[in-house]
């Protein structure tokens, strides 16, 4: 029961929220698998190199017997075996995630996408029609321009990008961890639950005695005014792994793990780029619909006696019509926006600690690249790989936007 005692079906912004939310769920499920495998081939591509900056910086004031490791790369997943550096096809990628978590794999991560999608593409359809009402207001035809309907696109995806980028984040960490085959449990697990100390360490990582030996032979020969300099060095978990490697995608795909190790701040990586790749995926998307329904009202008034004053009364489009619109929208927005997805996906494929965000803000480290890949977030080592699965993306984006209005359309039908 909805406003004021009034069943569902008597409220007309009841009835659209259930169609839509009906129709989102529909059609996110369906095309899941295709967005999986399609976020496997982005992130199977060989890691970029390290940036001109240095990848080791050691900054030691032993008075205080502070340790800092600067590291100035996080590499991105490698699918492949160890020093791969080919690129995996769609075969060696379906294979691998065959043999990882069989059939199930394809839907790594299907929670969060619909948890995503549904505020997501509500906001998307919601402050598009909020602004297409506004440039209608006073028009006697209720006429949308083309140019019109891609402004308020842009803008809608502006406000679904930043609605969407968290569950996108924990989305693909769990496609990238169906891909990962699971650890059994050993001897490392039981020492971190004997020793408190080894908590601290990094996902994925175990103590390194050699290299730890290595390190406190090296700082032997220096004098420093700390009274336990030792054991203020093992407070820096880092420094018992002896790796500068931050962890894998799979290693932290729990929100708890993300939070704690990277801080609340990375529940927004890659939004720079998601904003980008949103606001020209919904502006070309609305604009390119929008063309498409006109043109069809237009053919249809032609060819009606007598013809009417102005297209809209010529009737509504037929439903089917307007879904096979709506997908060949969807696959031309996701073309042309296709450059963006990759780059936020490896984007947040990266796993960056917080003690390498603080100290790469304390040194001021600048982003590689030209003056438009730093605003909108692409690593300038991706440029030969920004095109990877365009076609898996054209196809997901097409059929998701074709079953979205149909299934909203017979929704909507029902329940009214």
């Amino acid at each position: 029961m909805v406003g004021g005692g009034k069943p569902l079906g008597d409220s007309v912004l009841a009835g659209h929220a259930a169609a839509g939310a009906a129709a989102i769920s529909a059609s996110t499920v369906s095309v899941h698998p295709l967005d999986t495998v399609k976020t496997l081939l982005q992130a199977s591509a060989p890691p970029p190199p390290p940036p001109a900056s240095p990848p080791f910086v050691a900054v030691m004031v032993l008075s205080r017997g502070l340790i800092s490791h600067l590291r100035g790369v996080c590499l991105p997943l490698q699918l492949g075996s160890a020093g791969q550096k080919q690129k995996m096809g769609l075969r060696q990628v379906v294979d691998r995630l065959m043999a990882a978590s069989g059939p199930a794999g394809l839907y790594s991560g299907i929670r969060w996408s619909v948890m995503g999608k549904l505020p997501g593409l509500g906001a998307r359809f919601g402050t598009y029609e909020l602004l297409i009402a506004f440039y209608k207001d006073g028009r006697e035809d209720n006429y949308v321009y083309c140019s019109e309907a891609m402004l308020a696109g842009i803008a809608a995806g502006a406000v679904e990008a930043v609605s969407c980028t968290p569950f996108e984040l924990f989305k693909l960490r769990n496609q990238v961890s169906s891909v990962i085959p699971s650890r059994a449990v050993g001897p490392a697990n039981v020492a971190q639950e004997s020793f408190p100390l080894l908590s601290k360490l990094l996902p994925g990582y175990v103590p390194d005695m050699r290299v730890w030996s290595n390190t406190v032979s090296l700082l032997s020969h220096l004098s420093p005014n700390h009274p336990d300099m030792l054991g203020a060095l093992k407070q820096h978990p880092w420094m018992l792994t002896g790796s500068g490697k931050p962890p894998l995608p799979s290693d932290v795909h729990l929100p708890s793990r993300v939070i704690s190790l990277e801080g609340w701040g990375a529940l927004w990586r890659g939004l720079r780029p998601g904003l980008a790749r949103d606001c020209v995926f919904g502006g070309m998307f609305f604009s390119t619909w929008q063309f498409i329904h006109t043109a069809m009202l237009t053919w249809k008034a032609v060819n009606m006696n007598p013809e009417p004053r102005n297209i809209e009364e010529a009737g509504p489009v037929h439903p089917f019509a307007s879904s096979v619109a709506a997908g060949f929208a969807g696959a031309v927005a996701a073309a042309a926006s296709h450059t963006f997805d990759t780059a936020k996906s490896r984007s947040e494929c990266t796993v960056v600690p917080k003690y390498i965000a603080m100290e790469r803000k304390f040194l001021k480290w600048k982003a590689p690249g030209t003056w438009i890949e730093r605003k909108t977030g692409i690593s300038s080592a991706d440029r030969n790989v920004l095109f990877r699965g365009i076609g898996l993306r054209m196809a997901h984006s097409g059929i998701a936007s074709i079953i979205l209005v149909g299934s909203y359309y017979v929704v909507a039908d029902y329940i009214s």
